[in-house]
């Protein structure tokens, strides 16, 4: 059975898990929602003393890597991202009707591609930001999701937001030709998950009229 998603778009400190969050506790037009954050997954992960069952040594090894030097997984790897996902739906019990917020997977056209298998993609919520705004967030911790993070020195983020432009951004046209509804909120530096989920759900309903 393959899940119905939302697919969250942004570049590093847009705002994307506070959303996600915000969705997950608020639902969708009545639809139980789960998010799906691929980045606090691969960390909790990352921080076990021992690789869960799902994975073995050399794997583990690999997603601690992958965060320390702020990689994109590459279809080759796709199938430690499939693991975390099938995994992630197994422990949250996931059955038809509900939603899935996508933050983090896929990350470019060719995880998209690999995913199709498993999600369809109905909805593209793309944060717009400016590079001022990321690093105004990031250092303000605007959404409270920035607490601990290994991953928020000056060159990990100008990395992300390279990869972001050239890799990720592209996604957004790879789905509206696909059919899905494109939904665009510009973020500030101080706009928190609920503006932002209310300017989204507005955002939603049109691309339904």
């Amino acid at each position: 059975m393959k899940i119905d998603a939302v697919l969250l778009i942004g570049p590093t400190g847009a705002g994307k898990s506070p959303l996600g969050d915000h969705i997950e506790a608020c639902g969708l037009n009545g639809a139980r929602c789960l998010h799906f954050d691929f980045g606090h997954q691969l960390r909790t992960i990352a921080e076990a003393e021992l690789p869960p069952l799902e994975f073995t040594h050399r794997e583990h090894l690999f997603i601690r890597d992958v965060l320390e030097k702020a990689l994109l997984l590459e279809q080759e790897h796709f199938p430690v991202a499939e693991k975390i996902i099938r995994s992630f739906l197994r422990r949250k019990e996931y059955r038809q009707g509900d939603f899935v917020i996508l933050n983090g997977l896929p990350r470019h056209v060719g995880q998209a591609a690999d995913m199709e298998s498993i999600a369809t993609v109905r909805h593209i919520v793309v944060l717009g930001c400016t590079a001022g705004v990321v690093h105004a967030r990031i250092r303000g911790n605007t959404g409270g999701d920035r607490t601990g993070r290994d991953d928020d020195d000056l060159a990990l983020i100008e990395k992300k937001l390279r990869i972001f432009n050239e890799r990720t951004s592209p996604l957004v046209s790879h789905y509206e030709n696909k059919g899905a509804a494109i939904v665009r909120v510009e973020v500030t530096a101080d706009d928190g998950p609920d503006r932002v989920y209310q300017i989204m759900r507005v955002g939603m309903e049109r691309s339904r009229s």
